[in-house]
């Protein structure tokens, strides 16, 4: 196994071996016990999912929450009435019996069926209503994740640590309707609790003394492996998405060629394998451990309850009970058992659980830094002076080197400006600064002579168009595809295929089966792949359709061949006509229909001026220019 693989798999084995992360893998009593206050918050969040679903789901608790006293009362009832129908004997003639000498017992059957049913009715009510609040519940979170997500910061999509946050919070969109219903089974069965030790108490009130102390080792550790499984879930957050990744990696239409002509497949399965392992061998350490103890520990709540029925059984037979009080008080005490061992159990999953909520109620206190200042300010329109680059200094999160500094330059209205230098220089950066998806560190940006950050973010990002060299390629229809550019306008067919012909992706989209409806990718059963300068074309009809105020195409016909490219050239003024425009580009054919050009070296501005100028200069533009040269030479 190579290096890489190996770093995995010692990574794996410290896992396994050191059971988690700093301070997740021991937690306290209180701090489980802490958990709980995310409880109240998902409640919130489950009534504002649907006030009507949620109260229906109490009401139908509450009511199924005294049908089990009910039914043993009557079961008691029952056995004391043959009890003493059998001690006397009456003459009973067939089916006219119930109507004669057994008419009381056919009363008490009939009542008890009937409490049956209706249990049973219950039962699938509850259900019923649980899955739909259930459906409803994630997809009212998932929007809000999404939203929540797309308002913070773009330097937190770029932290490592944030995706691991953002990956359990994820997972907590989906199945926490489960722990609300056991968060309501559990009230309900408290109501239930309640009403069979009232029964239980007017004949023998020390049993439920016993009962608890019974039951209490086993809840300590239910609560004990719970915060244990969470503990090993969070310090394996980062190696789980590893595997997602490697699943998608290994099985993806996207990766299939490089996997096939490389001959990755066994080198991906078995880093897989390798790191899949080391997570099931710490999964099954703690399951081997939680089954062995909790077996020994139910083991206890078992001779408990026996004690208590070999007690119930002594009085019955010493008089002090009838057969009907015993079959009442064993099946109160049965049941009571079995519901407070189940309530012990839910609220210790419940605690664990709720630590898991903390994922997902931690991450909307996220809170983004790039934000309008109270008052901001609309962008001018149209722009009249342009934008103002003042000693800027910029430094991403987490690094001490400066991706930009002491950067001074003017991008002047109506100006169409390349930014032109090697991998590094610091282009992409200058453009996240100009669209504000950071701040500088240092300096300011200014536009029309007034700070960037002065202006509304929404106003400031609808006045800016960009279409990144690495553009997302959504698999969704071609129209929708060309309608991300200004989505507000997805149903203005009319403009959509204007800026489609002016991008030349017209032709491309005329000749897929479904035109302007047909999906685009092979994510979907219906979906057309396109080639890498289709795509491109399909990209550049966003511009078009953004028409914003100040355009930024990113190595714009990167995949374009010479005649599409020479076709785009011929359109780049049409498209950046009375707009601002950052182009960047490698190739100096791209280039050379810009305005001006800037010159970025290590972060720095080397120079600046025309096509003309900046070979005349004969510095590092002419230098680059005359390397492209050599190469078509």
């Amino acid at each position: 196994m190579n290096s890489q693989g190996a770093r995995g798999d010692r990574r794996a084995a410290r896992r396994a071996q050191g059971g988690g992360s700093s301070g997740t893998a021991d937690l306290s009593v209180r701090e489980r016990i802490g958990a709980l206050r995310n409880v109240p918050p998902l409640f919130r969040l489950v009534w504002q999912t649907s006030p009507p679903l949620f109260l229906t789901s109490l009401a139908l608790r509450l009511v199924r929450s005294l049908v089990p006293v009910s039914m043993l009362y009557v079961g008691k009832l029952i056995v004391d009435e043959v009890v003493r129908l059998a001690g006397a004997p009456p003459a009973l003639d067939g089916l006219a019996a119930w109507g004669g000498p057994l008419e009381p017992l056919a009363w008490l059957i009939a009542a008890e069926l009937g409490l049956a049913v209706v249990s049973e009715l219950l039962g699938r009510a509850t259900a019923l209503v649980d899955s739909l609040l259930g459906d409803l519940f994630t997809n009212e979170t998932s929007v809000r994740l999404m939203r929540h997500a797309a308002a913070l910061d773009l330097a937190h999509f770029e932290d490592a640590d944030f995706y691991d946050h953002l990956e359990r919070a994820r997972r907590q969109t989906t199945g926490r309707i489960t722990l609300l219903s056991q968060i309501l089974g559990q009230a309900q069965d408290v109501v239930t609790v309640a009403t069979l030790a009232v029964g239980l108490a007017a004949y023998a009130p020390s049993l439920l003394l016993l009962l608890v102390v019974a039951l209490v080792p086993a809840f300590l550790g239910e609560a004990h492996f719970n915060a244990q499984s969470y503990s090993l879930a969070y310090s394996w957050t980062p190696e789980r998405r590893e595997l997602d990744y490697l699943r998608y990696v290994g099985a993806s239409d996207e990766t299939a060629k490089e996997v096939k002509v490389f001959g990755l497949n066994d080198y991906l399965a078995e880093r897989y394998r390798t790191l899949a392992d080391a997570y099931y061998r710490a999964n099954q350490t703690l399951a081997v451990r939680r089954a062995s103890w909790g077996g020994a520990l139910s083991t206890v709540g078992s001779l408990g309850y026996y004690v208590a029925y070999a007690f119930i059984v002594y009085r019955t037979a010493a008089g002090a009970f009838s057969i009907g009080d015993l079959t009442f008080l064993a099946g109160s005490f049965g049941r009571m058992r079995g519901l407070l061992e189940g309530m012990l159990q839910t609220f210790s999953t419940v605690s664990g659980q709720a630590l898991y909520l903390a994922d997902l109620f931690s991450f909307f206190d996220i809170e983004p830094t790039v934000v309008s200042r109270p008052g901001a300010r609309p962008v001018p329109e149209p722009i009249r002076e342009g934008f103002r680059f003042e000693d800027v200094g910029f430094r991403y999160p987490g690094s001490d080197h400066w991706a930009v500094r002491h950067l001074s330059f003017e991008l002047r209205a109506g100006e169409a400006l390349a930014l032109v230098g090697e991998n590094g220089a610091g282009k992409t950066t200058l453009v996240k600064l100009l669209a504000r998806l950071y701040d500088p560190d240092e300096g300011r940006i200014l536009l029309d002579g007034q700070d960037l950050r002065d202006y509304d973010l929404d106003d400031l990002r609808a006045a800016v168009g960009v279409i990144f060299q690495d553009f997302v390629r959504y698999h969704l229809t071609a129209s929708e595809n060309i309608a991300v550019g200004r989505i507000a306008e997805r149903e203005d067919r009319p403009r959509i295929e204007t800026a489609a012909q002016r991008s030349l992706a017209d032709a491309v989209i005329a000749s897929l089966p479904g035109g302007y409806d047909q999906t685009l990718g092979r994510r979907f059963k219906t979906g057309t792949e396109l080639s890498g300068g289709q795509w491109q074309k399909v990209a550049l009809g966003r511009a078009y359709m953004r028409d914003a105020q100040l355009l930024i195409l990113d190595e714009p016909t990167a995949a374009l061949d010479a005649r599409a490219e020479y076709q785009v050239f011929e359109r780049f003024k049409d498209l950046t006509e009375g707009k601002t425009a950052v182009l960047i580009s490698h190739r100096f054919s791209t280039v050379r229909m810009a305005d001006r050009i800037l010159v970025l070296e290590r972060g720095r501005v080397e120079e600046v001026g025309t096509h003309r100028e900046l070979l005349a200069n004969g510095r590092r533009y002419a230098e680059l220019f005359e390397l492209q040269a050599q190469g078509y030479r």
